[in-house]
């Protein structure tokens, strides 16, 4: 019994011991005192330092108090507060230790801390450390964004050691690769280095390549000759290779102290005028230096003379770069480290490639989608009809502005979105009926007519649009579900209102393939075009066919118009981006072919994007390569891709 009320004695004695020789947060910021009352981005470091390196716990709530700018300091005696005004006007003082009251004091009593933007940087900085570990998901979230943003060395460590107790799954995964990405740059051991680069080969994000790039940065060094550089040697560099022209060989010699450096035309001519005496320099008259090679031969003479410093010739040049060698020496000391960078750099080089192909691909994919559903109307009016509609691009432009008028009294996007697309396929499909019953059965087998009044009927349509929507463009919004995009990595991403008009042109090749495969419809446009005459003999209407037919074309282009205006702007002239694209689909894919038309939007998409991908500054490009492209293919297949056969191939 006494043995064990002594050991308790001695328990307690211990842990006041204890007690007594940790120092109190009061304590850590009294000895930091005249830093924190002046404190500025250049001297606060080491008390930052202090308080962080004090380890208890406190300092957490102290550092963000500070940064907030919500410490005060007693002027009496200099201690550090918490404070909360009073209806007084006199303030509540509140320790750091236990947060408990502490007495108040008049505001003449008090100083406010306010550190400067700098300065709170820094403190935000130091409080990433315990943040990392801190409850609050969001600011652990912070932590890593900060960390992200503004690595250092310092904080490695606390990363590190945050990672072993996290529970969510998210913010494990972003310490982890954040840890793997500091290591590959700050860790002092090589292996470790190395065990982080080969851990990320291969990665296709942009801040895995940023934190490869400096390790293999180098600096170019001049040697003389049959000697070598200290350190990480990358390369020797050979004058007048592509990495490295005499002249900026020469200009590193004299850069390094080397060489003289070469006279300039500037300062071969300041020497000629300030040694002309009587009309003559070096006994020259100066009108006989009219030319550049009576002024170097003058000069020569004044550098012989010694009035001027000698040229440096060709042979000089020569001989001083066969007297020096070139060296890339990287910053990184280590060649294990950068020999894995370069392997792991290699790998994700490669991936980018083919990833930026496939997004290559994608966006072609894309813009194939969009010209083939411009276009699949026209493949019917005038694929089928062989009537060329140049107000086609028009009927697309009234789809997008029904769509538009639809939205103005149904907010909600989608329900709007719902009902647009059959109202804007009533309204085309009514307008397409009404232009050919007006217009275009009276200039059946008249081409050229038929192009002038439908050109005309395209002019009509803008201006009447004008003047009922203005000539500003007019929103049509997507719903919330099309926002944002499909990432598949950091290279490769497509947006999802794209991925929707890629499935709404699936729908419309299912579509038009059942009205003309399954239908008494499709029967009957089929036998209208391959033999017209034929047709109406086996009691078939010709004239009804057109006129639906027509109607169908300009239907589906309203249709098409409430896809396009979800991302393009809906103007008046909007019909006329598509128009030219849309006939180019068609004559290309193959006239009258469903299949061809889908073959020429790949066609002509693909290539499309290919000329914007090697000359991306300039897009006009790509539209006059494309046209070139075109007319060049149309020599070789002047009836497209996939071409009708039978007796309509030969009409």
């Amino acid at each position: 019994m006494k043995t064990l009320l002594l050991a308790l004695c001695f328990a307690l004695s211990l842990s006041h011991w204890v007690a007594a020789q940790t120092p109190s947060v009061q304590d850590v910021l009294q000895s930091q005192r005249a830093l924190i009352e002046k404190s500025s981005r250049r001297t606060i470091g080491p008390a930052i330092d202090a308080l962080v390196a004090s380890g208890l716990p406190q300092m957490q709530n102290v550092l963000e108090v500070w940064q907030a700018k919500e410490m005060w300091q007693r002027r009496a005696d200099g201690l550090f507060f918490t404070a909360t005004k009073n209806a007084d006007g006199s303030y509540t003082l509140r320790d750091f230790q236990e947060g408990a009251e502490v007495g108040t004091a008049a505001s003449s009593d008090l100083k406010q801390l306010k550190p400067n933007s700098g300065v709170r940087a820094m403190i935000a900085t130091a409080l990433v450390q315990f943040q990392l570990s801190d409850p609050d998901k969001a600011k652990r979230a912070g932590a890593l964004d900060s960390i992200a943003r503004d690595p250092e060395a310092s904080l490695l460590a606390p990363l590190r050691a945050s990672i072993e107790g996290e529970a969510d799954a998210d913010i494990l995964a972003r310490k982890t690769r954040l840890e793997r990405l500091m290591s590959m740059a700050y860790d002092s051991d090589v292996p470790t280095r190395v065990g982080a680069i080969n851990d990320m080969s291969g990665d296709l994000s942009v801040d895995f390549r940023a934190t490869l790039n400096p390790i293999l940065s180098t600096t170019r060094v001049v040697m003389s000759a049959g000697e070598m550089p200290d350190g990480n040697v990358a390369q020797e560099v050979i004058p007048g290779s592509a990495t490295l022209t005499r002249t900026a060989a020469y200009e590193l010699l004299v850069a390094a102290g080397n060489a003289p450096a070469k006279v300039t035309q500037d300062a071969r001519d300041a020497a000629l005028e300030a040694n002309v005496e009587g009309g003559r320099v070096a006994g020259v008259p100066v009108a006989q230096l009219s030319s550049e090679t009576a002024r170097d031969e003058t000069y020569d003479r004044l550098a012989t003379q010694g009035l001027a410093v000698p040229r440096v010739s060709g042979a000089d040049v020569d001989a001083l770069l066969e007297a020096y060698r070139f060296y890339d020496v990287y910053a990184e000391p280590s060649a294990d480290v950068t020999q894995a960078a370069q392997a792991a750099l290699a790998a994700s080089q490669t991936r980018v490639a083919v990833s930026q192909a496939a997004d290559l691909g994608l966006d072609a994919l894309s813009l194939a989608s969009i010209y083939f559903l411009a276009a699949i109307g026209l493949a019917i009016t005038f694929g089928v009809m062989g009537v060329i509609n140049m107000a086609h691009g028009e009927f697309i432009m009234m789809g997008a502005y029904t769509g538009y008028v639809v939205q103005q009294f149904v907010p909600n996007h989608t329900a709007s979105i719902l009902i647009a697309v059959p109202l804007a396929f009533a309204v085309t499909f009514a307008a397409g009926v009404a232009l050919e019953r007006l217009v275009v059965r009276w200039l059946y087998h008249r081409p050229l007519e038929t192009l002038l009044a439908t050109f005309g009927v395209s002019i009509a349509l803008q201006q009447l649009a004008k003047n009922i929507f203005g000539t500003q463009a007019r929103p049509l919004t997507a719903p919330a579900w099309l926002d944002g995009a499909w990432v598949i990595n950091d290279v490769v991403s497509i947006s999802f209102i794209r991925i929707a008009i890629f499935i709404l042109a699936l729908l419309f090749l299912g579509l038009f393939l059942f009205i003309m495969k399954r239908t008494r419809l499709g029967l009957e446009t089929r036998a209208v075009t391959q033999n017209p005459a034929m047709a109406a003999s086996m009691g078939i209407n010709p004239d009804r066919v057109n006129m639906l037919t027509f109607g169908l074309g300009s239907g589906i282009a309203g249709i098409a118009g409430v896809a396009i205006g979800l991302f393009a702007k809906v103007t008046s002239e909007m019909g006329s981006d598509y128009i030219v694209q849309s006939f180019m689909t068609v004559v290309v894919g193959g006239v009258g072919n469903i299949w061809g038309t889908l073959a020429g939007a790949a066609m002509i998409g693909g290539f499309q994007k290919g000329v914007e991908f090697l000359n991306p500054s300039n897009t006009l490009a790509a539209q006059t390569y494309m046209i070139i492209f075109i007319i060049i293919f149309i020599q070789f297949r002047p009836r497209g891709i996939i071409a009708l056969k039978g007796r309509a191939a030969g009409d």
